[in-house]
């Protein structure tokens, strides 16, 4: 069963409730940052364990039946931050998990996404917003500011507008689709919606090393050098596709 779906049945009701307290665990080196945040969330639901923590090797017990949430400030690499996120996921695959950091640019939202993140929540955030956007993340949502969500929306609509080239100026072949095998097309379509490779697998029933296979070959398809571009390839050529379906249909 998929963990959105466990923690639908499992552990929202309890989230719902306003009076239910949030464990949260602060992942933080930095004294200052750990003192602020705390003083933050001072009289909130989201009550911080008391045992401070600087690394995921050192968690805290926590009840997986019962709302949880990692709030992750650290000064990291994107790739240590996507291992940091995927190992809080594995190992409390029903808690929530949301980065803390001054700035994030798209394509790293889309990483730290796909590696199984929650939320992200800028720094400079009003504290009053922050706490609405951390409630929005344990009632199961995912949450990114507006900035991010247009940054994403500006690239696929560049991508759209580029159907016809790839990256060189060179007519693209519209029948590149139709050379995507079924399992490719749905595992690009697992890739649109920023599924990790773990969540793939698991929706798909395959193993993930076999993800990974097809995913190489989803690049090398479409000349995409990433997952994001390729979800972006996707999302174009895909609604294109649907397009000329329905416009053949019409014309039936």
């Amino acid at each position: 069963m998929r963990h959105d779906v466990v923690y639908n049945e499992r552990i929202l009701a309890v989230a719902q409730d306003p009076l239910q307290n949030v464990a949260t665990v602060l992942i933080c080196q930095n004294l200052l940052l750990r003192t602020g945040i705390s003083h933050i969330l001072s009289g909130t639901r989201f009550a911080l364990t008391d045992m401070s923590c600087d690394d995921p090797s050192n968690l805290p017990a926590l009840d997986d039946t019962m709302p949880a949430l990692f709030l992750v400030c650290e000064s990291r690499s994107n790739e240590e931050l996507a291992a940091m996120v995927e190992t809080l996921k594995a190992q409390h695959p029903f808690s929530r998990v949301v980065v803390l950091a001054d700035t994030m640019d798209p394509d790293t939202a889309v990483q730290l996404c796909s590696a199984g993140m929650d939320g992200f929540c800028p720094t400079s955030m009003d504290r009053h917003a922050l706490v609405k956007a951390l409630e929005i993340v344990v009632l199961g949502e995912t949450y990114i500011p507006a900035s991010i969500g247009l940054a994403l929306l500006e690239q696929a609509r560049q991508g759209r507008a580029h159907l016809t080239h790839d990256g060189a100026g060179t007519p693209v072949n519209p029948a590149l689709l139709d050379k995507l095998s079924e399992r490719e097309a749905q595992i690009l379509r697992c890739l649109t919606r920023g599924s990790s490779n773990k969540v793939i697998a698991r929706e798909l029933g395959v193993a993930e090393a076999t993800v990974k296979v097809h995913i190489k070959a989803i690049l090398r398809k479409v000349k995409a050098s990433n997952r994001t571009q390729a979800a972006i390839w996707a999302t174009g050529h895909f609604d294109l596709a649907q397009d000329n379906v329905r416009a053949l249909a019409a014309g039936e």
